[in-house]
């Protein structure tokens, strides 16, 4: 089987934690536009829905799902997302699409978090994927020196703008040893927003497509 039959095998499961006259958090990435097209059709039953992103935000109203500003809507029951790479302990990395910042307070704002993946998403230890550090363009070169001094390679994502204005780097050869304290240190840096590291706010449920099945891991409440 291959990755997109995963990927459409755990976004489908997501569904099962869609309530009625919920307002569910949409994340951004490719896994989470399987999900999408699930939701599509339960959107009768839903309220609306809360995006990570514009491109999110765009395809929810292609699919006719209204698209509510959180300032509005408050708290939400329910948030489903991708990762980049997912631990068991269910710290993610997330932010190579470049919705990081957005994916974050949206997660935040989330009673539980639904994080779907493919199986090779999963892995021992976070870094083999290069980890993602949303910073205000003239902080770029000062937070790349700091990244440097934390024993990283930071490099600039050429090109690409966030959906808040910012740049991203893109940090390889980190030692995350201990996802929260860094997850903590790299966003006290003056001129980051905020890294791709969701481990202080890590997923509740991981739901990962294999080629048989998807499995279901949940964190201790």
């Amino acid at each position: 089987m291959n990755q997109d039959m995963k990927k459409q095998r755990a976004a489908e499961a997501a569904l099962e934690f869609v309530r009625d006259g919920a307002i569910v958090g949409v994340g951004t990435g490719s896994t989470v536009n399987y999900f999408i097209e699930g939701l599509a059709s339960l959107r009768h039953r839903i309220a609306g829905a809360v995006s990570s992103s514009v491109v999110s935000s765009q395809r929810l109203e292609a699919h006719g799902i209204p698209v509510l500003d959180l300032n509005a809507t408050g708290e939400l029951e329910v948030y489903v997302d991708g990762a980049d790479e997912a631990t068991r302990a269910l710290h993610l990395i997330k932010g190579g699409g470049g919705a990081l910042t957005r994916e974050k307070i949206v997660a935040a704002c989330a009673r539980s978090f639904v994080c779907i993946v493919d199986d090779q998403k999963v892995v021992d230890r976070l870094g083999r994927f290069p980890l993602p550090v949303e910073v205000i363009p003239m902080a770029r070169g000062y937070v790349a020196r700091q990244l440097v001094r934390l024993g990283g390679q930071p490099a600039w994502r050429e090109g690409v703008v966030t959906d808040n204005g910012n740049h991203i780097l893109d940090v390889r050869n980190l030692s995350i040893d201990d996802p929260v304290a860094l997850e903590t240190e790299i966003n006290q840096v003056a001129g980051v927003v905020t890294v791709g590291l969701f481990a202080r706010r890590p997923a509740d449920v991981l739901l990962v497509g294999t080629a048989t099945d998807v499995v279901t891991l949940a964190r201790d409440a």
